[in-house]
């Protein structure tokens, strides 16, 4: 099987994996999938990703195809570098491989002038047409007009606090705090059209490329604020020049007035996600994050 091959009949890739026709190397895949790196008969290489068997957890409907449909919506608007899809198939993803490289200012540089290019390529509407993922746990997507605060915070924070408290992650404290973050979202400002966003750009989805060039992978994507991609990117200690990245994205689209205060907002919610995917190892992480963003408007009033 070459590439050609593959393109023309990618249906053909698992009964291929199966009967070990073609060579397998196991790579890091993340936390939800199996991944291995795949090396054609023309030598050209792929990036694939199964659902691995586990007792009782079958893999969503859609999981993959979501992550294509995301995929192909970065790389359309001709900014950011995204890997191509070149299978999508219910129980597989394979994408063009892409050779890893070293983290560079140059490359810092030039991401943060790409991303502000695939952001200002914008989106109809808050949400996107194909239903969501992030990690393994649903993102609603349903199109929404806005505006952007009353959205993020129905279809961004309370999907995910519920099943944070659901699971015990988060205590009455930091779940109290969250929910006065919801309801006073409104007077924290920031309210923008949407923005063309990856949406689960913590710096472990940043492929930095023996090109020179940082690439977008695993993506949530969907129509949101930009301010979120940017504040999830400064999570967990950020990326490797991150001061480059911000002050490039800066020279190409300037952030509006107080979004440095709007950072912990925008983290919320991505933190949400760990606490209900990871349980309560990320609740302080949370309780911080919201009570951040209550300070900064001065409205903070639980203590938690």
């Amino acid at each position: 099987m070459d590439l050609a091959y593959l393109r023309a009949h990618p249906e053909h890739l698992p009964t291929f994996l199966t009967h070990q026709r073609i060579r397998e190397t196991p790579v890091s895949g993340g936390d939800s999938c199996a991944a291995s790196r795949l090396t054609l008969d023309d030598g050209h290489s792929v990036f694939a990703k199964t659902w691995p068997e586990r007792a009782g957890r079958p893999i969503p409907e859609g999981f993959f195809a979501a992550e294509a449909a995301g995929l192909r919506w970065l790389r359309a608007a001709g900014t950011v570098a995204v890997p191509e899809v070149i299978v999508a198939l219910p129980e597989l993803l394979a994408l063009d491989w892409v050779d890893p490289g070293e983290p560079t200012p140059a490359a810092a540089e030039r991401f943060g002038r790409e991303l502000a290019g695939l952001h200002r390529a914008g989106a109809s509407a808050f949400g996107a047409e194909w239903a969501g993922f992030i990690g393994a746990l649903p993102q609603d997507n349903t199109p929404d007009p806005g505006p952007w605060p009353e959205w993020f915070a129905r279809r961004r924070l309370l999907p995910y606090l519920r099943m944070s408290v659901d699971n015990g992650a988060l205590a009455s404290a930091e779940a109290d705090l969250v929910e006065e973050l919801i309801d006073r979202i409104g007077e924290l400002g920031g309210d923008e059209p949407p923005a063309r966003l990856h949406g689960d750009l913590w710096p472990g989805n940043l492929l930095w490329g023996v090109d020179d060039r940082v690439w977008l992978v695993d993506p949530a994507a969907h129509g949101g604020h930009r301010e979120t991609d940017l504040a999830q990117l400064a999570l967990f200690g950020g990326p490797p020049h991150l001061d480059r990245i911000l002050a490039a994205y800066h020279e190409v689209w300037p952030l509006a007035d107080g979004w440095r205060e709007r950072v912990p907002l925008h983290q919320v919610q991505l933190l949400l996600v760990h606490t209900a995917l990871f349980g309560g190892a990320y609740a302080d992480a949370v309780g911080s994050a919201a009570r951040a963003a209550l300070r900064s408007a001065g409205h903070a009033t639980v203590d938690g």
